[in-house]
């Protein structure tokens, strides 16, 4: 039973953190950002398509896509700490799946789209635990303010959100059973800026 649990879970986590609420903002706002910009349905492309009302609101609405599903995750009662630990991670995981690869945008368009995840799994970790939201704000920020590049602060954000839950879970304040999670969620917002990525190599990202 506990694996049907589990497996409703994650279908459903993706299914949430598919919803494009970056594309049905815009489309309110009479603008789609498909269609402009980095062609990604968060919320940087919601400001630059839709403008800062609009994106606000993209903004919380992500947000609550990662908490949503991880207090999921902890509201069932689970055999023990590890079930709840992977549960946890599976669901937030899957949810920032949903929300770079969403198939009610490949639904819309004919094409997989979305966004990059990052505020997604800061939902996500706002559930888990909020110092590792902190640690990957203060670390975020700092990155931006040396650089300029807000891809490269996401990024640094992310990986420094993974170490402090590697150190938290050494320390027995977070399950150990959440780090396979952790680790996907860093990877798949990684992969989420791969486009970033070519082209601070290039030297040709943008810069804040």
């Amino acid at each position: 039973m506990h694996w049907l649990y589990f497996f409703v879970l994650v279908v459903g986590a993706y299914l949430v953190g598919a919803i494009p609420n970056g594309l049905l903002v815009s489309l309110l706002f009479g603008k789609n950002p498909l269609q402009a910009g980095s062609g990604k349905t968060g919320t940087s492309n919601t400001l630059s398509t839709a403008g800062p009302v609009a994106a606000g609101i993209v903004l919380l609405l992500d947000l609550l896509k990662g908490a949503v599903v991880v207090l999921a995750a902890r509201l069932i009662e689970w055999p023990d700490d590890a079930w709840q630990g992977m549960a946890m991670g599976a669901t937030a995981a899957a949810a920032i799946v949903g929300h770079n690869w969403s198939v009610w945008v490949r639904l819309y368009s004919g094409k997989w789209g979305g966004g990059r995840g990052i505020i997604t799994a800061l939902g996500a970790m706002l559930l888990v635990n909020s110092w590792v939201v902190l640690v990957a704000v203060i670390v975020g920020a700092a990155a931006l303010l040396l650089t300029r590049y807000v891809a490269l602060a996401a990024i640094a954000g992310t990986i420094a959100a993974l170490i402090a839950i590697i150190a938290l879970g050494a320390m027995n304040m977070l399950s150990f059973w959440l780090l396979p999670g952790a680790v996907a969620w860093c990877l798949l917002v990684i992969v989420g800026f791969h486009d970033n990525i070519g082209r601070l190599l290039k030297g040709t990202e943008t810069r804040l």
